[in-house]
């Protein structure tokens, strides 16, 4: 369980440093988008490590 909530950490701070950055530079911003492309590795790290049904699409 301890990992889980370190993930969920992980991605709530990176979500807010993505929003810092965003009101200071802009959503286009390069680095906003690396940070979005980081946090869009997290969620899907969690997704895959916590939530995986194998059903597929």
């Amino acid at each position: 369980m301890a990992k889980k909530n370190e993930f969920l950490e992980q991605i709530e701070l990176k979500r807010n440093e993505l929003i810092k950055i965003v009101a200071k530079d802009g959503l286009n911003s390069h680095v906003a988008v690396e940070y979005s492309q980081q946090l869009d590795q997290l969620l899907n790290k969690y997704n895959e490590l916590f939530y995986k049904t194998g059903t597929g699409f």
